[in-house]
């Protein structure tokens, strides 16, 4: 009988860390810190939204919401560092592999997040294959869904 054991990291990566793994950066880095990890299963991680993020000074003027699909790549950047820090890869590995997202499916967009919130992603394995990861996306705010999607991505060589 084989048994598969998945190894809980228990982490918690700040920004620095963050910026170790995927190559996103301001204005485009949309994670602010990743608060548990547990290898080939889970993550979770979260963006800090304020009115100072660039997006809201045309989405939309006296009204600021998040845009849906900074959300959604949110998701996704949280979702490529569950890829890599699964695959037990050297900081020297890593800096040559990059993250592709193939697909974003069943994205829905439950409620508006708004300057002041805390945007939380809880990113979940689907399946995996070889470089080819599936991966269910929510985004809460205050325990409220306020998005969810189905991602494919593939880790592949720069």
């Amino acid at each position: 009988m084989v048994e598969i054991i998945y190894k809980a990291l228990h982490m918690t990566m700040d920004v620095m860390e963050i910026q170790e793994i995927i190559p996103h950066r301001y204005p485009f880095l949309l994670l602010d810190r990743v608060t548990d990890v547990v290898q080939n299963e889970s993550l979770t991680g979260y963006k800090n939204v304020t009115i100072g993020d660039n997006v809201f000074q045309g989405h939309f003027p006296g009204h600021p919401i998040y845009p849906g699909v900074m959300i959604l790549e949110g998701m996704a950047q949280a979702g490529g560092i569950l890829a890599f820090k699964s695959m037990d890869m050297t900081k020297e590995e890593a800096a040559n592999k990059v993250v592709y997202f193939m697909s974003i499916d069943k994205a829905k967009f439950r409620a508006p997040v708004k300057p002041g919130d805390r945007l939380e992603y809880r990113i979940n394995v689907i399946k995996q294959k070889g470089a080819i990861w599936v991966l269910d996306g929510k985004a809460f705010v205050d325990d409220t869904l306020v998005s969810q999607a189905e991602l494919k991505a593939m880790i592949v060589d720069k």
